[in-house]
């Protein structure tokens, strides 16, 4: 029987550089904090040119492994870093922008981190934590307050108990999934009736949530954090943005 060959699949080369770091990565040689040799010194010792090298770096850095800074002096370098919220967030907005996942996709995945975030916060959140929240509710209910104002102080809302929930992948997926619909929700709170009746209401929602987590009602907490992103998100979902 004839041996079937097959094309074998080429590697450009900042991809091969990306593979090597990343190798280094998962066998514990490179760290969160560890610099990288000077690229005058790196690109030799990979056998690549310096283009593709920063390549390389410009891929770690969007996806917030790395962090490169220009320039001489002890801080100038790239450094591994652990901030994958942002990188996250950018990603999955541009995915959704383009149609990946859908308005009901997202609004369930929502309804499933925010429910852990609420119910978690309920047992966990620290004191601090609870405070912030606080000072961002009442920001909130400023009189006057604009809705760009608002929809940020709102996404911080949210994004704050998931942190203080004590489960920092649960954070990290809550702020990613609550950024990549940002901009719909922000057009949506533009298009309202009445803008402050509706900055009311919803912020009722966050400071009943706050009592609840502050009185450890997990379970209280979890059923309005639901109800609450269904409210407005679900008529996302409804209205001609689902299309």
């Amino acid at each position: 029987m004839p041996v079937e060959w097959q094309p074998v699949q080429q590697s450009r080369t900042h991809e091969l550089v990306l593979r090597s770091i990343e190798e280094r990565v998962f066998a514990g040689e490179l760290r969160a904090g560890d610099r990288l040799p000077p690229e005058r010194e790196l690109a030799p010792v990979l056998g690549v040119s310096r283009s593709a090298l920063r390549e390389a770096l410009r891929v770690l850095e969007t996806i917030g492994v790395l962090v490169a800074q220009p320039g001489r002096g002890p801080d100038a370098g790239a450094r591994i870093v652990r901030n994958p919220d942002d990188a996250l967030g950018r990603l999955l907005r541009l995915h959704f922008a383009l149609g990946s996942y859908s308005l009901h996709d997202v609004l369930e995945a929502r309804v499933l981190l925010e429910r852990s975030s609420f119910e978690a916060a309920a047992r966990h959140a620290p004191a601090d934590d609870l405070d912030a929240a606080e000072r961002l509710v009442e920001g909130m209910a400023e009189p006057g307050i604009g809705v760009s104002g608002f929809n940020d102080l709102d996404t911080r809302f949210h994004v704050l108990i998931a942190r203080s929930s004590g489960n920092a992948l649960t954070s990290t997926l809550t702020s990613a999934v609550r950024e990549s619909v940002r901009p719909l929700i922000l057009r949506a709170l533009e298009a309202a009736d009445d803008w402050s009746a509706t900055a009311r209401a919803l912020n009722a929602d966050h400071a009943a949530l706050l009592a609840l987590v502050r009185e450890g009602r997990a379970a209280g907490a979890a059923d309005l954090a639901e109800r609450h992103i269904r409210g407005l998100h679900g008529t996302l979902v409804e209205g001609p943005a689902a299309s």
